[in-house]
């Protein structure tokens, strides 16, 4: 069955209509945690308007890994901001806000993540929006929320400051160890997700009443909703959760053990029928009826967790990864060797499932990337088209959803409301741009979806 629901799904998502389309999405975010979200919608298929402040835009242009970047732009900004368009519009400038309210007139979603209070001070925040749309979904993202202790300091956030205070990098290290910050971002992605799931149901709560709403959203509060048990089990035990490493201390046995060929491998096997097939692998069928570790629950305890583990590292250590691997598959436990980014890359699985896919843009050319992670059979979530330069669907945006005239976009530009890149790396096109490609003309007749 599965099989057949899946057949030539790669080859047939490009055809199939998004689940998201007709839906439009005002964006007025930096960074990551504020693109993410409007990113995961554009490729459900929301049209994204990304407004950024010319000329230098988004500070995300400049997050790169070590300097590189792609065509003039760095992967941390292309990866979170696929399918949106781009407006360079100056929200201090009292026409650029006439436009912006115009803008936010014609939209379903308004989602931004600057500091508390800001938008309102410019006069385009959720109680002046709603005047003009009352069915306006309105969601403000930032490290603290809107209104408590923290947001009345208005303290800056990013995601190494929220996982340092949410306690995500002090749970993620080694007993006896500094913290451990994750080098990705799960604060600013989770968030993001999170964020998106809100801005759902308020769609499907304005389907059923008309009504739209404010949402808004604690970075850190997200993360700490992620940390599981760590919450309850501190409030109803009195005791703190401490940092345990790759161990698991909510299954035995659950961890990461060092193997012969230098790799790693995750092991875990709680239920019994896992266990014992652990013990078989291990040439050690009597541990599976050893009192210490009968059942489940016995071996959580401390003493007893410790010991069937060192028994593991043990056995570990003289095989290789892939023999573990083997032996897991045979005896019926779960075993994974660790993987590397490179292997993860070059692995046949997610190429054949079209997970790692190619996009061919026209300002970037061909590069690989990652798609929405979720597939869905009639409505394929995809990536369409990559990042542009500050501005670049300036005239675009005027035309086709304002109706403006050329002479009207040249007084927006001649008084500073409208604005076009720096040329500088990260914010202009790639420097064999042809002037042409990528533009999207309003009334050409020029299929806007394929950019």
């Amino acid at each position: 069955m599965a099989e057949k629901t899946w057949e030539n799904y790669k080859e047939k998502k490009r055809s199939r209509p998004l689940p998201l389309k007709g839906i439009r999405v005002l964006e007025v975010c930096t960074l990551i945690l504020g693109p993410a979200g409007p990113g995961f919608l554009a490729m459900m298929g929301a049209e994204v308007i990304k407004c950024e402040i010319p000329p230098l835009g988004d500070t995300c242009r400049d997050m790169t890994p070590f300097g590189y970047l792609f065509k003039g732009y760095g992967p941390v900004f292309t990866h979170n901001n696929p399918n949106k368009y781009w407006l360079g519009l100056d929200l201090h400038n009292s026409e650029a806000k006439k436009v912006f309210m115009e803008l936010a007139a014609k939209s379903d979603i308004i989602e931004e993540n600057l500091r508390p209070g800001v938008m309102e001070s410019w006069n385009v925040g959720y109680r002046q929006i709603k005047e003009v749309n009352p069915g306006i979904i309105y969601i403000a993202k930032n490290g603290f929320g809107q209104w408590g202790k923290y947001a009345a300091e208005n303290r800056p956030s990013n995601d190494g400051a929220s996982q340092g205070f949410s306690g995500y990098a002090w749970m993620s290290s080694f007993p006896g160890q500094p913290p451990l910050k994750s080098r990705i971002y799960p604060c600013d992605d989770y968030g993001g997700l999170m964020g998106e799931m809100a801005v759902l149901a308020a769609l499907h709560y304005r389907e059923r009443t008309g009504k739209g709403q404010y949402i808004e959203l604690s970075q850190s509060e997200n993360i700490m909703r992620a940390m599981s048990w760590v919450w309850p089990y501190q409030q109803i035990t009195g005791k703190t959760a401490m940092p345990a490493g790759n161990r698991d201390v909510s299954i035995c046995p659950a961890d990461t053990f060092y193997c012969a060929d230098s790799a790693f491998v995750a092991i875990a096997a709680p239920a019994p029928e896992e266990f014992g097939g652990l013990c078989a692998a291990m040439c050690r069928p009597e541990l599976a009826s050893d009192p210490r570790f009968k059942d489940h629950l016995t071996r959580l305890k401390e003493d007893n967790a410790t010991e069937i583990l060192k028994i593991i590292a043990d056995w570990a250590r003289a095989r290789t990864a892939e023999e573990i691997e083997e032996m897991a598959e045979k005896h019926g436990f779960a075993a994974s060797r660790v993987y590397t980014v490179k292997d993860v890359a070059e692995d046949r699985h997610f190429q054949e499932r079209g997970f790692i896919t190619n996009v061919d843009d026209p300002l970037l050319g061909q590069y690989h990337t990652y798609e929405f992670p979720v597939m869905m059979s009639m409505t394929p979530p995809k990536v369409k088209w990559s990042v542009r330069a500050v501005g670049f669907d300036n005239e675009y945006i005027m035309a086709h959803h304002l109706g403006k005239s050329e002479d009207e976009i040249k007084q927006l530009y001649e008084c500073g409301a409208l604005g076009k890149w720096a040329d500088v790396p990260g914010r202009r096109p790639p420097a064999d741009w042809d002037g042409k490609a990528g533009l999207i003309v309003a009334g050409d007749g020029k299929d806007k979806e394929q950019r």
